[in-house]
């Protein structure tokens, strides 16, 4: 009886065995390849650190930093002087078709005018309409701010006007005021231009000058490619947005 228990113990534990094989197989193939995995991590090549920064290249570096700074607020002065400009000349461009359409009208009223008039006898208080006519078109014109207040002071105190004359005429010459008010106007506007046209060059050279100081001094600094790695970085700091000459030049 013993000896047949002894049969079925072995029968049992050759079965468990051969059972429990395959899966002892399998944990030393994953050992196996976890561990070729660390070798072959541990044989890669590794980056060298980069050496501690020397007194100079540390001072270079804080420079390069203040002027970053000073760069950052150069270009927000430099895009507002550039906004500023093209706001001049936008208001450059609407004075000019102002003068333009003025121009136009005070030539069309010098052609009307250059027919003559029947000279006839004026009746009774028809001075008195022509001056009242002369006010209130210059009045309205100036309302409009066809002319100025200096021009409409002029033509109520008779000025270099004549309130007697014909309403055809007042009306051709009061075209030739609004002309000239035009023409003050736009002169004024290209004045205006111009100099928001040197503000602003001035703003975009003193930029350009932080952003190369600041390239130097990371240069000066050998830390250039350390701190910078993005080449795109280089690139924005030559940016021609803020350069109002070539704007202009392709306007």
């Amino acid at each position: 009886m013993s000896g047949r228990i002894r049969e079925v113990v072995m029968e049992s534990a050759v079965e468990s065995f051969f059972v429990s094989l395959p899966y002892a197989a399998a944990l030393w193939v994953v050992i196996l390849l976890a561990v070729a995995i660390a070798g072959a991590l541990v044989s890669l090549p590794t980056k060298a650190p980069a050496p501690p920064l020397t007194g100079p290249q540390a001072d270079a570096l804080r420079f390069a930093g203040e002027v970053a700074v000073a760069a950052e607020r150069a270009a927000t002065t430099a895009t507002r002087c550039r906004a500023e400009w093209a706001a001049a000349q936008q208001k450059e461009h609407e004075a000019w078709l102002a003068y333009d359409e003025a121009d136009r009208l005070a030539r069309e009223g010098a052609r009307a005018a250059a027919y003559p008039q029947m000279s006839r006898r004026r009746k009774p208080g028809e001075n008195a309409d022509r001056e009242r006519w002369l006010h209130r078109a210059a009045t309205a014109a100036c309302r409009r701010r066809e002319i100025s207040i200096e021009q409409l002071n002029d033509v109520l105190a008779h000025r270099g006007w004549n309130p007697r004359l014909h309403p055809v005429v007042q009306e051709g010459l009061l075209r030739n005021a609004i002309r000239a008010h035009r023409l003050a106007q736009y002169e004024d506007a290209q004045k205006q231009e111009q100099a928001a046209w040197h503000e602003s060059e001035l703003a975009a050279e003193a930029l350009r000058s932080l952003r190369a100081e600041a390239a130097a001094a990371l240069v000066r600094a050998g830390v250039a490619g350390r701190v910078v790695a993005d080449d795109q970085w280089f690139a924005d700091q030559w940016s021609t947005a803020e350069m109002p000459a070539m704007a202009k030049a392709a306007a």
